[in-house]
């Protein structure tokens, strides 16, 4: 599993956590550490659910701009946002900070969703004429 992303047992909970600061942005190595994460969850009997949280002060701000401009690296977002939702076991978003572009498409991929209250989402992409998920 990715550095990037951990995964805990609590109880019978899983916790997926996105640790790539400052904004966890979905490096290739936080994308392919969440399919990490997911497939040891449904592997576990002993899990139920699962919930993603971000560490630090965000969610998931959206695409790694250090990424851009090369080559895409595999899982792509698709790939990752497929697994969540086709998991048979329930996978729970809490949002807090800001959920934005690809970070958002996290939170819709899975099969609930929570927030606190000054939690943020949105698509930013479209500023720039990108549709989002394309």
């Amino acid at each position: 599993m990715s550095d990037l992303v951990a995964f805990d047992k609590q109880g019978s909970i899983g916790v997926i956590t996105v640790n790539n600061p400052p904004v966890n942005a979905l490096s290739q190595g936080v994308r392919q550490g969440l399919l990490d994460a997911l497939a040891k969850g449904a592997a576990d009997p002993g899990v139920s659910a699962m919930v993603i949280i971000g560490g630090g002060r965000t969610f998931i701000a959206g695409a790694d701009i250090r990424e851009f401009g090369k080559p895409p690296q595999p899982p792509d977002l698709h790939s990752v946002l497929a697994a969540i939702e086709g998991s048979a076991k329930p996978v729970v978003a809490a949002i807090h900070g800001t959920a934005l572009g690809g970070g958002l498409e996290v939170c819709l991929a899975c099969h609930y969703r929570v927030a606190v209250a000054a939690g943020q989402v949105g698509l930013p992409e479209v500023k720039l004429g990108l549709l989002p998920g394309a």
